[in-house]
């Protein structure tokens, strides 16, 4: 099972259509992904930069593992509404760590609006959607793909992630498709 676990305010459109879609997914490899009640953001406000007016991504890992572990899930996937970073980095759309098998997305630079555009659930739903298939891909030992098509390819920008798909290319399916039915299942 991989769960998905929102952490402050997060849309429930956008959460439902993440568990559709990755059930969809994931279930040709008998796992179930399930949406689970969410955290309080106030349980990180030792992660929030006041300069920055971000939160260091890192700092939600630790806890999303332990929900993982109590629900003895394969991956654990943090979704955040409010924007994250990582040192040396201006922001990052996500975060996964494969040792502690859980990642997190953040939604707050994946809304149209935030690039002065108009509202569009859709895009924001597709742009989830590959923020989550990317970081899902690290947990289960894939890493970035020079494919700017595969959805394991670097996003440095939004232009980045619009181009690329929500799926993974032939060769990073195939790694995935082994590592699931080998190491993780």
């Amino acid at each position: 099972m991989i769960i998905i676990v929102p952490i402050g305010e997060v849309p429930g459109d956008v959460l439902a259509f993440l568990q559709n879609s990755l059930s969809g997914f994931y279930a040709k490899y008998g796992i179930e992904v399930r949406l689970v009640g969410g955290l309080s953001l106030s349980k990180f406000q030792h992660a929030f930069d006041f300069e920055r007016r971000q939160f260091l991504a890192r700092y939600f890992l630790p806890v999303l593992s332990y929900i993982r572990k109590d629900f003895n899930a394969k991956a654990a996937l943090g979704v955040v509404n409010v924007d994250i970073y990582e040192l040396g980095l201006n922001f990052i759309f996500g975060l996964a760590h494969p040792g502690l098998r859980v990642a997190i997305i953040s939604l707050y630079r994946l809304y149209p609006e935030f690039y002065g555009n108009p509202p569009d659930r859709k895009l924001l739903k597709e742009r989830a959607l590959k923020e989550a298939m990317h970081e899902l891909g690290h947990v289960f030992g894939l890493e970035h793909c020079p494919n700017p098509k595969c959805v394991m390819h670097f996003s440095n920008s939004i232009i980045d992630t619009d181009i690329k798909s929500w799926m993974y290319c032939e060769k990073c399916l195939r790694k995935l498709e082994k590592n699931l039915t080998r190491s993780y299942v």
